[in-house]
C-alpha cells in the first residue's frame, strides 16, 4: 500500500511539473515570438526550418509517450478485468458446491466457500492494485519523458533563433 501511495503521490507530482512546463511561460513565448519575427533572410529561413524541425520532433516524442500511457492503462485494464473474471469463476465453483452439498455438510460447505470467496477477493484485489501501480509508474515516466521532449524542444529553438539573429547582425 505504501508503495501504490508513493506511486500515485509521485504521479501527480510529475503531472504538475508537466503541466508547469507545458504551460506557456516567458521564456518559450519570447522563443515563439521571435520566430514569427524572423524575416526572410537564408539564416532567418534555416532558423525557420530547425524551429519546424524541433516542433515535429517534440509532437513524435509526446505522441510515443502518449502511446505508452494508452498502452499501460490498457494493459492494467486487461490484467483487472482477467482477475475479476478469476474471481467471478471462484466465487461460482464455491456456490456450485455449497449448492451440491449434503444437507448436514451444508454449513461446513458454506463456511469453505466463504473462505475461498474471501481469498479470491483478495487475490484480485491485489493484482488490480500492482496493475494499476505498473501503470501510474509508466504514466509518470511518460509524462517525464515529454516534458524533457518540451524543453529540449524549446532549447533548439531558442538556438535558431539566436543563430538567427547572430547571422542577421553580421
Amino acid at each position: 500500500m505504501n508503495k501504490l501511495l508513493a506511486t500515485l503521490i509521485a504521479g501527480l507530482f510529475a503531472t504538475s511539473v508537466y503541466a508547469q512546463t507545458a504551460t506557456p511561460s516567458t521564456a518559450p513565448a519570447a522563443t515563439t515570438n521571435a520566430a514569427a519575427a524572423l524575416g526572410d533572410t537564408k539564416a532567418d529561413n534555416k532558423a525557420k526550418e530547425k524551429v519546424a524541425k524541433a516542433e515535429q520532433k517534440e509532437a513524435k516524442d509526446v505522441s510515443k509517450a502518449d502511446d505508452k500511457i494508452a498502452k499501460a492503462e490498457q494493459k492494467a485494464s486487461d490484467k483487472k478485468a482477467k482477475a475479476a473474471h478469476k474471481r467471478d469463476k471462484k466465487v461460482a465453483d464455491a456456490q456450485e458446491k455449497v449448492a451440491k452439498a449434503d444437507p448436514e455438510d451444508q454449513a461446513k460447505a458454506a463456511a469453505k466457500a466463504d473462505e475461498k470467496v474471501a481469498k479470491a477477493d483478495l487475490k484480485a484485489e491485489k493484482t488490480a492494485i500492482n496493475a494499476d501501480e505498473k501503470a501510474q509508474k509508466k504514466v509518470v515516466d511518460a509524462n517525464a519523458d515529454k516534458a524533457k521532449a518540451h524543453a529540449k524542444a524549446n532549447e533548439k529553438k531558442a538556438e535558431a533563433v539566436a543563430e538567427a539573429h547572430k547571422a542577421d547582425a553580421k
